[in-house]
C-alpha cells in the first residue's frame, strides 16, 4: 500500500447529501474481485447516461485527489468496491461531516482517509470550492488537521492504529510482519 503523509490537492466537490455505495460503484459491476478497474465505473450512471454516453453531471470538469462530499457518505451497502473505485480513481482522501462506519472502515483498510468535519466547516469548504474550484486542500495526517485557504484549520479524529497504519503504508498484515521478529521471539520464549 501506498503511504499517506501530506495530501495537498484540488478537489472535486460533490455537495450531495447520503450518497450510498451504489451510487459510487453501482452493482452490476461488481463482478470480480480484482480492484483494478473499478475507478472507470465511479459514480457510472451520473457520469452516462443509459446508452453509456457521457453526460454533464456534477462530476464534469473536476480533478482532484480529494472528494468533498454531503452529509452521510458512503451508506447503503457493506460492499468495499466503494472505496477500491475511489482509490483507483485517483482520490486519497474523502471530506464529509460524517460517513456510513462500514463505509469508513473499508476506506481505511484500502488508503482511503476519510476526514470527518463538522457540518458548519464542510458548508465553509464547499463556499470556497464554489467560488474558487481551484482552492487546494491541505490534509495533514500526522498533525490530524485539515487546511482550507478562506475557511480556516480544523482538526479530525482517526484511530491510531489505522493512522500508523496509512502512514506507514501497512495493510492489517504488513503491520503484523513489521513485527515478525518480535513475534518469533516472543513465541520461542513463552509458547512450548
Amino acid at each position: 500500500m501506498e503511504k499517506i503523509n501530506i495530501i495537498q490537492s484540488k478537489a472535486v466537490l460533490v455537495p450531495v447529501d447520503n450518497i450510498d455505495t451504489d451510487q459510487i460503484i453501482p452493482a452490476r459491476f461488481l463482478k470480480t474481485v480484482s480492484r483494478a478497474g473499478f475507478g472507470e465505473k465511479l459514480f457510472y450512471d451520473w457520469r452516462f447516461d443509459s446508452d453509456g454516453n457521457p453526460q454533464e453531471s456534477v462530476l464534469t470538469g473536476q480533478s482532484g485527489e480529494i472528494l468533498v462530499a454531503g452529509n452521510n457518505f458512503g451508506c447503503g451497502s457493506s460492499r468495499e468496491h466503494a472505496a477500491w473505485a475511489l482509490h483507483d480513481a485517483g482520490f486519497r482522501a474523502v471530506v464529509s461531516s460524517s460517513f456510513a462506519d462500514i463505509f469508513r472502515n473499508n476506506a481505511l483498510n484500502n488508503c482511503l482517509l476519510p476526514v470527518r468535519v463538522s457540518e458548519d466547516f464542510l458548508a465553509g469548504i464547499c463556499e470556497a470550492l464554489k467560488k474558487s474550484p481551484d482552492t487546494e486542500l491541505a490534509i495533514d495526517l500526522p498533525a490530524q488537521k485539515l487546511t482550507v485557504p478562506g475557511v480556516g484549520e480544523t482538526s479530525f479524529e482517526i484511530n491510531a492504529y489505522k493512522k500508523e497504519c496509512l502512514m506507514k503504508g501497512y495493510s492489517d498484515i504488513d503491520y503484523l510482519l513489521a513485527d515478525k521478529d518480535a513475534i518469533l521471539k516472543y513465541e520461542e520464549t513463552h509458547c512450548l
